[in-house]
């Protein structure tokens, strides 16, 4: 291992002068102004991966373009996944920085991208050149495995065209494990493996009343259609904050023993993430184990706005001719989001909401991949290998992404591992950020887990 982190220290610099020349590439995908930048992004990351031995390619969407690339042979095979988009910066005032020139203080390097996900390709792509150094100075001469990167350049805006991608090339993308992109490291520096992801259904609930603003005069007889938004979300939650809507729990599959086993040995510091929030508590009280298994383990209702009316500065009196609330409802296995779009239609309907439209804006599966699949003891063996004995094995997260391509539809047994950003990396915030030392740990985990996945 000395030998490892040696290595990596001599080329220290350059590692770390890759890394900040992929993160000055504007490839904010919500943007989609500057498709030829874009490109120019996936050519480059293509050209990292030709440099590192691999045989790399462009693959076309309809959108952006995916970065496959091939190296090594035998039995086995491995697949990493990982993204070049980034979030947009806004709002740039925020920023102690600029977002897209990468500026290192105390350590802590900033730039949009650089926890989500580019921080994490690099460090995979870094990792295998010392991986194939090792390998030439041993008795393989290449690879005993074949190893496959799938880095796509839509991730941030949902990946509207990688379900289509994924069928379509599903041959090509076969596999015995995939790395997803990377986890984070919890408040006091271990790293996470996380076993899965919710799915989500996401949709618009829309109320009109009057076909313009009325006077609020009017207020006791026009209909409002904020407050019947409000009527309305209050039959999906209760007063005590629990989720209301018909069916939706008796989709949920149960827990597995070995889930729960898996959560009840995470070390959850509430008290730490209280802080980082500026909370003095988490909703409806929840503590400890059942706070865990709330944000771990079960479906949410989430409002993520609400929009109407007048609110800008000062008074303005009137009664709003439309109203719309955006909601998330994280999904756990079982529950899937087609299904519960038509629960929420049909839970409306059954109260004489029937006027309320519910529009589906985006859904994906929840995946998951066994806590003791063998992709899960080599990840957490390979963290020990470089001096972290405490990796924490989460059995799904909260979050969603389209994890479910690979894990289910394709039945290939997939983590998050890497742990390049932390919980204070302000990923999709202003002043996104790593630590260097994080980083290039991370580097020598990808290139410890290629050894360990090579020698089984």
């Amino acid at each position: 291992m000395e030998n490892l982190k040696s290595r990596i220290e001599n080329r220290r610099e350059l590692f770390l002068g890759e890394l900040t020349e992929f993160l000055e590439m504007h490839s904010v995908s919500a943007e989609g102004s500057d498709p030829e930048g874009f490109r120019a992004c996936a050519e480059w990351v293509r050209g990292k991966l030709e440099n590192a031995g691999a045989k790399a390619q462009l693959l076309e969407t309809a959108g952006h373009p995916v970065v496959y690339a091939e190296i090594g042979s035998g039995e086995r095979t491995l697949l990493l996944y990982g993204h070049y988009d980034v979030q947009p910066p806004d709002p740039l005032d925020l920023w102690e920085t600029e977002p897209f020139t990468p500026t290192i203080k105390d350590g802590t390097l900033y730039a949009r991208g650089v926890a989500d996900d580019k921080g994490d390709v690099m460090s995979r792509i870094q990792a295998l050149r010392l991986y194939i150094e090792e390998e030439e100075q041993g008795e393989h001469g290449n690879l005993p495995f074949k190893l496959k990167f799938f880095i796509e350049g839509e991730e941030e805006i949902g990946s509207p065209n990688l379900a289509l991608f994924v069928r379509e090339n599903a041959e090509l993308l076969e596999a015995d494990a995939c790395l997803w992109e990377g986890s984070l490291r919890d408040e006091h520096g271990r790293p996470e493996i996380c076993c899965g992801t919710k799915g989500m259904a996401y949709v618009e609930l829309r109320a009109k009343g009057a076909d313009h603003d009325l006077h609020s005069m009017f207020g006791g007889i026009a209909p409002n259609p904020v407050w019947r938004l409000v009527q309305a979300l209050r039959t999906i939650k209760d007063e005590n904050g629990e989720i209301t809507l018909d069916g939706l729990m008796e989709l949920a599959d149960e827990p597995s023993e070995k889930d729960l086993a898996a959560m009840r040995s995470i070390p959850f510091d509430e008290s730490s993430l209280k802080r980082a929030w500026g909370v003095d508590a988490f909703d409806r009280d929840l503590s400890g184990e059942d706070a865990l298994a709330e944000y771990l383990l079960k479906p949410t209702a989430n409002i993520a706005g609400i929009q109407s009316g007048y609110t800008g500065p000062g008074s303005k009196t009137i009664v709003p001719g439309e109203a719309f609330v955006k909601m998330d409802f994280r999904l756990v296995s079982g529950q899937s989001p087609e299904p519960v779009v038509g629960l929420i239609r049909e839970h409306l309907d059954r109260r004489g909401f029937t006027d309320i439209e519910v529009v589906d804006l985006h859904g994906v599966e929840a995946a998951k991949t066994p806590v003791d699949s063998p992709v899960v003891e080599q990840a957490v063996a390979a963290w020990r290998d470089v001096g972290q004995n405490e990796a924490v094995v989460y059995p799904t997260i909260g979050g969603s992404g389209p994890t479910a391509l690979i894990a289910t539809e394709l039945g290939i047994p997939t983590v998050m591992t890497g742990s390049v950003a932390n919980l204070n990396s302000r990923i999709h915030s202003p002043n996104e950020s790593i630590e260097l030392d994080d980083y290039f740990e991370t580097v020598a985990y990808f290139v410890r887990f290629f050894r360990r996945f090579g020698s089984r």
